[in-house]
């Protein structure tokens, strides 16, 4: 059977908010090496295999930009709003992990650095990364 779609179709991205420490939370972040937002901070994630599960994909994207590997993420929510990535209609699907305390990460694949971050003290976000972490805290977006 052949199907025929005549409609464009969206790119899915997956993010991973991953969060340490329990007195003071802590993100990580990377910096970007690639356009689009060359040098900003954000959240790790990259674009969803065709043959990849959801959450794999999100394991794989942290591992592969910041060499931490996850035994689990929980997926959080999906963002789709239009324009929300210059490159184009772009769907993300959010995950969330967490950590006792930060560990060792290490800049590798598209991340130039990566860096823990206190949640009340962020950088200067690309995307809507701080509209993400602001939801996942459990923060108004307005």
């Amino acid at each position: 059977m052949t199907f025929c779609y005549e409609h464009p179709r969206p790119m899915v991205t997956v993010d991973v908010l991953l969060f340490a420490g329990a007195s003071e939370t802590e993100i990580l972040l990377i910096q970007r090496k690639n356009p689009p937002y060359s040098n900003a901070w954000a959240l790790p994630g990259g674009f969803l295999d065709m043959d990849e599960d959801l959450e794999a994909a999100a394991k794989r994207e942290l591992r592969e930009e910041t060499g931490i590997a996850v035994p689990s993420v929980k997926q959080f929510k999906t963002y789709g709003k239009p324009g929300r990535d210059p490159r184009g209609r772009t769907l993300t699907v959010a995950f969330t992990a967490q950590l006792d305390s930060p560990c060792a990460a290490h800049a590798m694949d598209d991340a130039k650095a990566v860096h823990w971050f206190p949640v009340n003290n962020l950088p200067p976000l690309a995307f809507d990364h701080e509209e993400i972490i602001r939801e996942a805290l459990g923060y108004s977006s307005s």
